[in-house]
C-alpha cells in the first residue's frame, strides 16, 4: 500500500494504459480481478480543446473503478491548462496521468507528442508544472527511459517531474526507439527509484508473480504496472497479487471462470454503444482470452474465427467450441 497524492493505493499491481484498449470496461474487469489502480487509454488535449465527441466519450468513469486515473497527452501547455481544467471539474477520475512515453508514430512522431517530449525536459517541465498548478488532483506522468540509446535520460526527465509538482512517476524499461523489443532495463528504473523522492511504478517485462517480484525487489519500486500481459488475462492481478503476499502461484482460472468472465466483458461493451459495435470492439479480446486457453492448432483457427464475429452469437459460439477443445485437452 502506498499513496499518490492524497490517493491510497491498496496494493502493488497497476493496470497500465493501453490505447484503444483500456476504456471503461476493461478497466472494471481489471478492476475486479484486483488491480490495486486503473488507468485510463490516453486521451488527446486537442480533442478535447476542439470539442470532439469522440474525445469526451473516452473521458467516462464509473464509480466501481476507483481509484482510476485519467491518461492525457498533447504538447502545448496552454491546451494542457484547458483540459486539466475541464477534467478537475468534470471527470470522476481520482488522478491525471501525462502520457509521455507513448512510441507509436501518429503520436510521437505526427503530433510530436508521447515519447517525443523526452527530447524537451524543459517543455516537459513546464507542461506538468502547469496541469498540477491547475486541478486539484494528483498528477502523475508515464515515461520512457529516453528517445533512444543515446539520449537515455530518464533520471533528468524524472527529477524534473518531480520538481514541477508531480505526485509519482511510472517508467516503461525501454527507450522510445525500442518499442516493444528486446528486453526492459530494470537498473534504469532502479536509477530513478533512487533519484527522486515520488513514488515510482516500474512497467515493462512483468508477466507474473516471479517477474512482478523481481522488479520490485531490484528497483525498489512502489509498485509494478502490467499492460500487454493482462490483454484477455485480467486473473493475472489476483495471481500478482497472491504471489506477492505468498510466495506461491495461483492456478490458472477454470473454464467456467473464465467463460463468466470473457462474457461480462462483451456484455459490458455491448452496453456501452451497441452489440455492433460492442461486438466488433471484443473481437481483439476474444483473441487474447483465447490465449488463456490451452493451444493447439484447432484453437488457433478459433482465433481466426475470433476475428469474424458480429454478435453476441457468435461469441457464444466460440466459446461453445472453445469448451469442447478444453475437455479433448
Amino acid at each position: 500500500m502506498f499513496k499518490i497524492g492524497n490517493v491510497e493505493i491498496k496494493g502493488q499491481v497497476i493496470q497500465g494504459p493501453m490505447a484503444g484498449i483500456s476504456n471503461e470496461p476493461f478497466r472494471l474487469i481489471s478492476k475486479q480481478h484486483g488491480a490495486a489502480l486503473v488507468v485510463a487509454e490516453m486521451v488527446s488535449i486537442e480533442g478535447m480543446v476542439h470539442d470532439n465527441d469522440r474525445t469526451f466519450s473516452m473521458l467516462r468513469v464509473s464509480d466501481e473503478e476507483h481509484p482510476t486515473s485519467m491518461q492525457i497527452f498533447g504538447n502545448d501547455v496552454e491546451n494542457f491548462i484547458t483540459a486539466t481544467k475541464w477534467i478537475d471539474k468534470n471527470v470522476n477520475c481520482d488522478i491525471i496521468d501525462l502520457n509521455i512515453g507513448c512510441p507509436a508514430p501518429k503520436v510521437a512522431i505526427k503530433s510530436a507528442s508521447g515519447s517525443s517530449l523526452l527530447k524537451t525536459p524543459d517543455l516537459i517541465f513546464d507542461i506538468v508544472k502547469a496541469v498540477v498548478a491547475n486541478t486539484n488532483k494528483p498528477v502523475t506522468a508515464k515515461i520512457r527511459l529516453g528517445w533512444d540509446k543515446d539520449s537515455v535520460n530518464a533520471v533528468e526527465v524524472a527529477r524534473l517531474i518531480e520538481k514541477a509538482g508531480a505526485s509519482a512517476i511510472a517508467v516503461h524499461g525501454r527507450t522510445r526507439s525500442e518499442f516493444y523489443t528486446g528486453h526492459a532495463d530494470w537498473e534504469k528504473i532502479k536509477e530513478v527509484v533512487e533519484a527522486v523522492n515520488i513514488p515510482v511504478i516500474g512497467n515493462g517485462d512483468v508477466v507474473d508473480g516471479p517477474s512482478a517480484k523481481a522488479m520490485l525487489d531490484l528497483t525498489g519500486c512502489a509498485a509494478v504496472m502490467i499492460s500487454r500481459a493482462c490483454q484477455g488475462n485480467p486473473w493475472i492481478f489476483e495471481q500478482v497479487n497472491h504471489y506477492l503476499a505468498t510466495g506461491t502461484e495461483l492456478a490458472k482460472p477454470s473454464f467456467k471462470e473464465w467463460r463468466e468472465t470473457v462474457l461480462k466483458h462483451l456484455h459490458m461493451l455491448v452496453d456501452l454503444r451497441s452489440e455492433e459495435w460492442g461486438t466488433k470492439e471484443f473481437r481483439k479480446h476474444l483473441t487474447w482470452y483465447l490465449d488463456v486457453l490451452p493451444k493447439s492448432n484447432d484453437m488457433k483457427r478459433l482465433k481466426d474465427e475470433s476475428n469474424q464475429v458480429e454478435t453476441i452469437f457468435d461469441v457464444e459460439q466460440v466459446i461453445i467450441k472453445a469448451k469442447a477443445l478444453c475437455d479433448q485437452a
